[in-house]
């Protein structure tokens, strides 16, 4: 619902600066974008416009902004144009992949790798944001296309610590059962169980300690 008011009221501002201000096809590809106007970004794209239009504000590609909102139908418009860059990065490194992983968005993540997306990119990828997540479904098709498992951020974050300092013990089972190394540190000396420790998720912790203990006796 919230949503929908928005993408309303993006729609009436996308009307009254058509109507009062001279022609910006990038203002009106990044409002098309957050309304989820597929008609709208197809007029623009036959007018020329890039399907790697940049948002100014953001530094986002509209790829990107429309993966974070939600606007699926102008998402899927644009993982099928030609020329479509589904590695140009947002100023935080965010790239197309990591961010349909982040939102749970099966159907993106498929159609992304389908195209040829890069899965593993070293420092934060998106196997990292499906374990943030906590989306099973998006680990296990990543890992299918050979996601490194114990991928290390800049401060040497694998994905089963994200898992476990997120909270999510499914996912962070996955990980330890498809070969996810719980013994490596973090730059701060910590092990996966010890920031689910720290996070307050003695669960996970345990879990990971337990799936420790059978493979030291080779369980």
């Amino acid at each position: 619902m919230f949503n929908l008011i928005i993408r309303l009221l993006l729609a009436a501002s996308l009307a009254i600066l058509g109507e009062n201000a001279a022609a910006d096809p990038v203002r009106d590809f990044v409002l098309a974008a957050q309304m989820d106007n597929p008609s709208m970004v197809k007029k623009l794209l036959k007018n020329g416009v890039s399907p790697n239009t940049v948002d100014p504000l953001t530094g986002e590609t509209v790829l990107l902004l429309a993966l974070r909102e939600g606007a699926n139908d102008v998402a899927n418009l644009l993982i099928g144009q030609p020329g479509i860059d589904l590695e140009q990065a947002a100023p935080n490194g965010n790239r197309a992949l990591m961010m349909a992983a982040f939102k749970h968005n099966k159907p993106a993540v498929l159609a992304l790798l389908a195209k040829g997306a890069i899965v593993t990119y070293p420092g934060w990828t998106a196997l990292h944001y499906a374990a943030a997540s906590g989306d099973d479904d998006i680990v296990r098709i990543l890992l299918d296309h050979y996601a490194y498992i114990d991928a290390e951020t800049p401060s040497k974050l694998t994905p089963l610590m994200i898992a476990a300092r997120e909270g999510h013990e499914s996912a962070a089972r996955l990980l330890m059962q498809e070969g996810a190394d719980a013994t490596l540190k973090n730059n701060e000396s910590l092990t996966a169980a010890q920031i689910a420790e720290r996070a307050d998720k003695p669960r996970i912790a345990d879990a990971i300690n337990a799936h420790l203990s059978l493979t030291r006796k080779g369980l």
